[in-house]
């Protein structure tokens, strides 16, 4: 990923899926996320994130 400086945060990283590649990586998260048409967990309340739908429709439903 090119101009992505990052460090890994995993204490600042909310997704609680244990065998992502990109915990804590905001950049990767975000990219691939948002290539696969979703919203990292970090976007979600802790309840909505456990549920691991990270679709827009999701994100809409636990912000109303």
């Amino acid at each position: 990923m090119t101009g992505c400086s990052h460090q890994k945060k995993p204490i600042q990283c909310t997704c609680t899926y244990a065998g992502c590649p990109r915990h804590g990586k905001c950049c990767e998260c975000v990219e691939y996320h948002r290539g696969s048409g979703e919203v990292p967990a970090c976007f979600f309340s802790p309840a909505a994130e456990r549920t691991y739908d990270r679709s827009v429709e999701a994100l809409a439903r636990d912000r109303t």
